[in-house]
């Protein structure tokens, strides 16, 4: 099983820890990616600070992030389970995981992100600032950057098992399973149902979908459950008390699309 989840925007402070090792990050396929959107962010954050905040799409109060973006060759780091923070991470909970549910989320956990592409939880990495979303004046859209690398890296990456693909919108476009591996793909949403009038209404809450995502991850760890395929997943997850809506594909290589129903936190 592998699992693609979002990286989150806020990320806990670097650590005292030895400085960053592009090459010693999983997925090695992309070191060679990831110094040259590395390369371009922290010359952008050095040079320009002006600059540097209209393009990563930073507050005034965020301007702080400049400086650490334009360090990051130097700062100190951590695994990268303990630097994504927020409602998924909260929920999902790596630190309190006993010792086989963490072993399997060390095996199946990919988090993507805009500057180093994908990275296992326990990827020593600095904190930094760089969405998807992002456009750097040398690379341009970094959705778009990621592809290539991706697609040579990815594949192999997805194992033989479930893809379980819990990203954002944004982090999607860096990598789009195809062929046999969109076959073993579940893409899942989180839906809030509420009744009004008599009448059932479902909407997408983002404090839902990323608090459901992270609770949903670390069920499946704990049960160590790893399913096969999409259909053994709404299987596993409804075993553990998710109220899952799934849609097989019409056709073969194609992702399932997965609902899961929530009425409350």
């Amino acid at each position: 099983m592998l699992v693609l989840l979002p990286p989150s925007e806020g990320k806990a402070p670097g650590a005292a820890g030895a400085p960053l090792d592009t090459g010693a990050l999983s997925l090695p396929g992309l070191t060679a990616a990831r110094e040259t959107v590395l390369g371009e962010l922290t010359e952008l954050c050095a040079a320009d600070e002006t600059k540097a905040q209209e393009v990563l799409g930073l507050s005034d109060g965020l301007k702080g992030e400049i400086a650490k973006n334009a360090g990051l060759r130097t700062a100190g780091t951590r695994p990268a389970g303990e630097i994504y923070t927020g409602v998924l991470y909260d929920a999902l909970g790596l630190a309190s995981l006993d010792a086989p549910a963490r072993e399997l989320a060390e095996r199946s956990l990919l988090v993507f992100s805009g500057l180093w592409g994908a990275v296992r939880i326990t990827d020593r990495i600095p904190s930094y600032r760089c969405s998807m979303g992002v456009k750097l004046p040398g690379l341009g859209a970094l959705g778009a950057y990621w592809r290539a690398p991706m697609a040579e890296v990815l594949p192999a990456a997805a194992g033989t098992g479930l893809v379980l693909d819990l990203r954002s919108a944004a982090y999607a476009t860096a990598w789009k399973p195809k062929g046999e591996v969109a076959g073993r793909t579940a893409s899942v949403r989180v839906l809030q149902s509420k009744t009004v009038d008599g009448v059932e209404k479902r909407t997408v809450v983002s404090h839902f979908n990323k608090a459901t995502k992270g609770r949903l991850v670390r069920d499946l760890l704990s049960a160590g459950r790893t399913p096969q395929g999409p259909a053994e997943l709404v299987e596993a997850l409804r075993d553990l008390g998710y109220a899952v809506e799934a849609e097989a594909p019409a056709k073969g290589g194609k992702p399932w699309a997965l609902d899961v129903i929530v009425t409350e936190l």
